[in-house]
């Protein structure tokens, strides 16, 4: 990267933190620029046009990389030129997005999650799970939640800024209650609830998606799933229970209820009443 580059790149980072967006977005963001630094060559970032962010979202969908990281590095872009570079004379609408799949993801059952949970491999990944099926935390969330957040005269856990940098308070069932405390006394934490091997340093997030791939594996469980599972565990279970989309919506920090609505069609409660129209047929008499 050139020291031009280097300087709008450092730009862009203050820019986006001064908006309120997270290190996990930051990162991303600062990545695809990078990314497409690379792709220009020689080229200066303040002579590019929105036929160079094209082309670089062909070049990265042709090597295979998947969709979701072809639209970081649009947004990515869009908005440092935006910004940055203060380009008003683009329509970036234009721009291409590709667009979400579609993909129900699996769901664990409430076995499932009791056998994962059982096989955490120490307390501290026990606790990490928990809070994932029991108040519907995302992994970055865990990692960053800290004594104070825990509310255990109201039995809350005030998620500080989440996803799109809001605030939230969300469920601290009992059982999860006592187990932070047991984790706690026995690790003695220096600032976060759960850290790693560095005192004062929040645990990794790879390091829980590691130690949740070992318990699926140790509790026989097949699905594809990560430690995210949870949360949509704890959501469609929710729903299957049920609690109100709008109830599920807020807990999950959604910003729009058609976020949440996939957890009704995850929900096995409507499939419960129906009826196959193969059950409508006479039984078969031939066995063979």
């Amino acid at each position: 990267m050139t020291p031009d580059a280097a300087m709008l790149s450092r730009r862009y980072g203050d820019l986006l933190r001064a908006n309120g967006c997270s290190d996990r977005t930051i990162d991303n963001y600062l990545y695809a620029l990078k990314g497409f630094t690379r792709f220009l060559g020689e080229r200066p970032l303040s002579e590019t046009t929105a036929d160079d962010i094209i082309a670089y979202q062909v070049d990265v969908a042709a090597r295979g990389l998947s969709d979701s990281t072809v639209r970081v590095a649009t947004y990515a872009l869009r908005g440092f030129f935006q910004k940055v570079l203060e380009r008003s004379d683009w329509n970036y609408a234009r721009l291409p997005r590709p667009r979400r799949p579609q993909r129900l993801p699996e769901v664990l059952s409430v076995e499932e999650v009791e056998s994962i949970i059982e096989a955490a491999p120490s307390l501290k990944y026990r606790a990490a799970f928990m809070l994932g099926y029991g108040s519907g935390l995302r992994t970055d969330e865990v990692v960053h939640l800290e004594p104070h957040h825990i509310d255990s005269k109201r039995m809350l856990i005030r998620v500080e800024r989440g996803k799109g940098n809001k605030d939230r308070q969300v469920l601290l069932p009992k059982s999860l209650l006592e187990e932070l405390r047991r984790c706690w006394k026995t690790y003695r934490p220096q600032r976060y609830l759960i850290e790693g091997k560095v005192p004062g340093q929040p645990i990794a997030a790879t390091s829980i998606q590691r130690a949740f791939r070992a318990a699926c594996r140790k509790a026989g469980v097949l699905k594809h799933v990560t430690p995210r599972s949870l949360r949509h565990a704890f959501a469609t279970h929710l729903v299957e229970a049920g609690t109100r989309l709008q109830a599920v919506q807020a807990l999950l920090g959604h910003q729009s209820l058609n976020t949440t609505t996939v957890y009704a069609h995850l929900a096995k409660t409507w499939l419960a009443e129906v009826i196959s129209p193969l059950d409508s047929l006479k039984p078969p008499t031939n066995t063979k």
